[in-house]
């Protein structure tokens, strides 16, 4: 298992954070509509693969590199599909339940696939 060094979390926790406050600030400023645009960039991958190099060189970076981005484009499409839950059962349940549903329906989809293929 590879190890992360704490600077590496502090920066992607920096960069992570910092693109929540800035989808924040845009959305407040520009609309929702657009904060929601700027919302499904992937800050935190972005950030975990731009600090990957502070622990990992050669080979590893490259294999951990692959790994991270595998990933990413799993919990991608599993937030797309979230998200379309979201449109589905707000609609028909109210916001409340809607959220509700769609939440614990992306926490088995994720748990079942860690579990079972990851």
């Amino acid at each position: 298992m590879a190890t992360i060094s704490l600077f590496g979390i502090i920066i992607r926790f920096l960069l992570g954070g910092g693109a929540v406050v800035a989808c924040t600030v845009i959305s407040r400023k520009a609309g929702t509509k657009i904060g929601g645009i700027f919302a499904a960039f992937p800050a935190v991958f972005l950030a975990a693969l731009l600090t990957l190099r502070l622990d990992m060189k050669g080979m590893d970076l490259i294999h951990q590199s692959i790994i991270l981005s595998q990933g990413a484009l799993v919990g991608m499409f599993i937030n797309i599909i979230c998200a379309m839950a979201v449109v589905y059962f707000c609609d028909r349940l109210g916001w409340k339940k809607g959220l509700s549903h769609s939440l614990i329906g992306w926490f088995i989809v994720s748990l079942g696939y860690a579990v079972f293929l990851g």
